[in-house]
């Protein structure tokens, strides 16, 4: 894949220089027209071998446009911070929002690729971990990021000339160091790394383009054409994502009135005596699980949903009452903010994942793409249908770093919530919980049902398992609340103890 690479190509420096001073302005011009446009997100990859002149390019790129629109971002071995999340929370991190361009400088790909190289990573986590990059890439694609990826390479020569050119150099010797020269020696296992996930990841959507680049002059200028070419074709196309037919196959409706919601005994019997002893035993448990100095190597995610007033304020009351304040975060999610709509939508979700040694409480979380978004009609019937693996992959993500998750669905039936809604109508401190949304969203009650039964049969997995809850009382919701996440902490403790 790298033969064409490794060729001798070269720009005569007049040719380059009467090109280049027009590819500048059209790609500042294409920049403006970007950021006006607002459509969409440029991510921009920049990877390849050492001393290909990555760096120098990047330097170029924001030389020839504006760096005020411009995130540049470089990527070095993971610190503390991004170490305690899953591998690719710094990247969600760092992702332009529509109507910016962002340059990655190393980006999920380094690590794993050196890793395999450096013999620390196995034939099958490298698999892995390639087959994670392509879902990313594609969900990012999906979500209209414009993905652009270089790939700069130097044949084995070229690459030895190149790191002694800048080695001699006392301006640039600071940047060959005992690490590059490694690099050199291990050139041909890089290669035969390389050659195949550069093929892998290399999609129609999001093709990875070999630049050769022991030329500055023609490495340059093939990247700033296919830039601008890219930015130009889809600012150019005003047809946008929904002058797609939806050709996504309808799921399957049952045959009878049974689902996982209607056999659900909602009605469950727990007197307030009752609740106050169990509230005080599992509220303990909790506590002692979270003091325990094993759990500094966990992170507990928590995903509350339900139907209006079924109590998912009232149960992350009672976990976080068994919590020192330092250690949990409470989430409330409503209607995505102008930031989080510039993103493609779990980016808001990825961002506030807990460091290890903490709780975070998501009222309400991602699955507003398969619940209120498809319902409501908020996003194409492709959109939620894709989210779907999505979501699993993102979750699978949390489990195999080693978060504790666990979600809970709070199920109340439609004369409970009727009930619910008018005292909260007429209790003061409780008015604020009720709006004429609310109300709305009753009138599409069985509709909201086809979807949280769509939801519990496609997204609980034997790790991510989705939790039931019986919720007309409330006091056996709360308790079988903090009753399965005890359990989940605990086992996931006991777990570490026999590491």
């Amino acid at each position: 894949m790298f033969e064409a690479a490794s060729l001798k190509h070269e720009v005569p420096k007049e040719a380059y220089e009467r090109e280049a001073a027009l590819l500048r302005a059209a790609l500042l011009n294409a920049q403006y027209d970007l950021h006006l446009d607002g459509r969409f997100a440029v991510l921009v990859l920049i990877a390849g071998v050492e001393g290909a002149g990555k760096r120098e390019t990047v330097h170029l790129l924001n030389e020839w446009m504006d760096p005020r629109h411009i995130r540049n971002t470089a990527f070095g071995p993971p610190s503390d911070e991004e170490a305690e999340r899953p591998p690719h929370w710094r990247f969600w991190r760092a992702l332009p929002p529509r109507g910016r361009i962002g340059i990655f400088f190393g980006a999920w790909h380094t690590e794993p690729i050196v890793q395999r190289v450096l013999g620390r990573l196995g034939g099958g986590a490298f698999a892995q971990a390639t087959d994670d990059i392509q879902r990313l890439e594609t969900m990012l694609c999906d979500e209209g990021v414009l993905l652009l990826k270089y790939w700069f390479h130097l044949s084995k020569p070229q690459q030895r000339k190149r790191l002694a050119a800048l080695e001699k150099d006392p301006r640039t010797r600071w940047r060959v160091g005992a690490k590059e020269w490694s690099y050199f020696k291990r050139y041909d296992r890089f290669v035969e790394v390389c050659e195949p996930f550069v093929r892998q990841t290399s999609t129609a959507r999001a093709p990875w383009i070999v630049v050769p680049a022991a030329d500055p002059a023609y490495r340059a200028l093939t990247v700033g054409r296919h830039l601008l070419a890219a930015l130009r074709e889809r600012l150019d196309d005003r047809r946008g994502a929904a002058a797609a037919p939806d050709r996504t196959p309808p799921l399957p409706a049952p045959a009878d009135r049974v689902n996982v919601i209607s056999a659900l005994q909602l009605e469950q019997p727990m007197t307030r005596a009752e609740y106050e002893r169990a509230l005080e035993k599992w509220q303990g448990r909790l506590a002692l699980a979270a003091r325990d100095p094993r759990f500094a190597q966990l992170s507990v995610v928590v995903v509350f949903e339900g139907n209006d007033g079924a109590g998912k304020g009232g149960a992350i009351r009672r976990v976080t009452g068994a919590l020192e304040a330092t250690q949990v975060d409470s989430i409330p999610v409503a209607a995505p903010t102008e930031e989080e709509r510039a993103q493609p939508y779990l980016w808001r979700f990825w961002r506030h994942l807990p460091r290890r040694g903490r709780f975070a409480l998501f009222d309400r979380s991602w699955y507003g793409r398969v619940l209120v978004e498809r319902v409501e009609g908020l996003c194409a019937e492709a959109d939620w249908a894709r989210a779907y693996g999505e979501i699993g992959h993102f979750e699978q993500a949390l489990v195999r770093h080693g978060s504790v998750l666990v979600k809970f669905w709070l199920a109340i039936d439609k004369d409970e919530q009727y009930r619910r809604f008018k005292q909260r109508e007429t209790v003061e401190f409780k008015r604020f919980k009720i709006t004429p949304e609310d109300w709305r969203n009753r009138e599409k009650w069985d509709a909201y049902e086809a979807a949280v039964c769509d939801m519990v049969e496609r997204c609980s997995t034997a790790e991510a398992p989705w939790t039931l809850v019986e919720a007309n009382n409330k006091y056996f919701a709360r308790i079988k609340v903090l009753k399965t996440l005890c359990k989940a902490v605990e086992a996931a403790l006991e777990r570490i103890g026999r590491r």
